[in-house]
This record gives structure tokens, sequence and C-alpha cells, in this order.
């Protein structure tokens, strides 16, 4: 049986509305096993909520449930949804782009509207600006305890009308590639990209490699140079950049014991473009 129950919101934690949502989760089954995916997403982006769940899912149980709200939309005719993905992860959201990586890069099986008739927290039936505990959290928590099957949380709908961010792929031509920046490392300023390793063995990248890397905004270039790939930071110079593969087996640009990110303002999007080239 489901128990594990995982948020993500980008709500903070100044004030009390995380823990409502636990609140209304422990009132369904004080035995569920909550956990934090992060509270930090930046107010509405919803992009970083995306990739957020492609990074952590992988990691946790078959049948774990996440809820993810980041809502912008609250109130709207927009849809609230619970997907099965291919790999047996469910994730309570809005349809609003949180279910794009995911999408992408794991694949969805089955996609149900949640139907607030039956799954919605008793008495919140007029309150229209907090469905991350109204209904999200109410439901998440339902299906974790299997209080409720997928099936019993609302009629299937149809993944074509699944809304999608602009999630890009890596190209690879001979010795170079192009991709974008998915994501920043956020505590310590390291960017990552949608390069992944296997596309540099491809193009014939090895560790210790000079590489030139090029990073442009709206085809606006911001940043080029020459830098290593390097099998661990411990192989540059304090304040050197270099590129590694990160933990999700991606290429990541870092600065030794700085931050690359804060250092050349890069952000984040399909908007951000990198290209590798071997020297």
């Amino acid at each position: 049986m489901m128990k594990h129950l995982v948020l993500q919101t980008d709500f903070g934690i100044s004030d009390g509305a995380v823990s409502a949502m636990y609140g209304v989760a422990y009132s369904v089954d004080t035995e569920l096993t909550i956990s934090d995916l992060t509270h930090d997403i930046p107010e509405y982006n919803i992009w970083e909520a995306s990739y957020r769940l492609y990074q952590t899912i992988p990691y946790w149980p078959k049948e774990t449930v996440f809820i993810s709200v980041v809502d912008p939309g609250v109130g709207s005719d927009r849809l609230s949804v619970v997907a099965r993905t291919k790999e047996g992860h469910y994730i309570v959201t809005p349809n609003n782009g949180t279910l794009s990586h995911i999408a992408s890069h794991i694949g969805i099986e089955s996609i149900r509207e949640i139907d607030e008739e039956i799954n919605r927290l008793p008495r919140s039936g007029e309150s229209y600006t907090f469905h991350g505990r109204d209904v999200y959290a109410y439901t998440g928590a339902r299906l974790a305890a299997g209080v409720i099957t997928f099936e019993e949380v609302g009629p299937e709908v149809d993944r074509a009308s699944l809304v999608h961010l602009n999630v890009c792929s890596a190209t690879r031509k001979e010795t170079s590639i192009h991709g974008t920046i998915d994501i920043l490392d956020v505590r310590f300023g390291n960017v990552w990209t949608n390069i992944s390793r296997e596309l540099c063995v491809e193009a014939g990248f090895k560790y210790g490699d000079a590489l030139e890397v090029t990073i442009k905004r709206n085809n606006k270039e911001v940043y080029k140079h020459q830098m290593t790939f390097s099998r661990s930071f411990a192989e540059s110079h304090l304040g050197e950049p270099l590129l590694y593969v990160n933990s999700v087996d991606h290429i990541g640009i870092a600065m030794n014991q700085g931050s690359f990110a804060q250092a050349y303002h890069i952000g984040t999007g399909s908007n951000w473009k990198i290209h590798l080239k071997a020297i």
C-alpha cells in the first residue's frame, strides 16, 4: 500500500500554509510518511517546479505520491489532475506545465481530473485560493493512504490536453553540441544543462579535454571561453570554471568554490542556449 507523500510548493515556510497541508494529509491517515521535496520554488515559476520533479522522482519508491503546487492560475478553469508516470509514481498538480519534464523525459501513462465533488476537503467548497490544502493535499493523502484508487480520483483526461512548456532536446553535430540551460544548482551557483553525458561520449569529449563554451540568451552572447571537462571540482583551481557531469548525468558548469551563475548573470529556460565545441 502507498504511504509516501512528498510535497513541493512555492509557499516557503514563513507562514502556516505548508503546515496546513501536512495537517490535512494527517487527518486522512496519521501513518502517512510525509516528506518535503522543496518549498523554495521561486514564486509562480512553473518551469522550475517541473524540473525539480524530474530531478527527484526517479529516486523514490514506485507508487509514491507527489504533490506539486506552483499555481498562479488558482481558482481559474485550469484543471486539477493526478498523473501516473510510466515508472509508477503519482503527481497531484495543476495542469499548467508542471508535468512537462516528466512527460518529456520519463513518460506519463495516464491522467485523471480530480473530481472535487468527492476529493475535496469537507467544508472548503467556497474557498478558491488554497487548492494546495483543500484539493491537492486531501486528494494526494487519500491516494497515498489507499482510501481511493487512482481510478477514483476522477474521470480520465486525454493526454493530448496536457499543457507543455518548451522542453528542448540537446543536439550534436560531429564534435559540437547545442543545448539549453535547464536549471541552477541554487545554493552553489552551478549551471545545469540538458546535455547528457552520453551525448558528450558520442561527440568524443573526454575528461581533461579543453572545450569552447558559448552561452547565449535570446541569441545574444553572454559568455564565451575555454574550460576543461573535469571529473571533479578538485581537478580545477580555486575560482576556475569547469565542465562536469552532475547528479542527473547531465553536463553542468561550475566555478570552484564560487557561483558561476552569479558571476556571469546566467538564467534558465529554453531561451538560454549553450554550445560546446571541441578545440
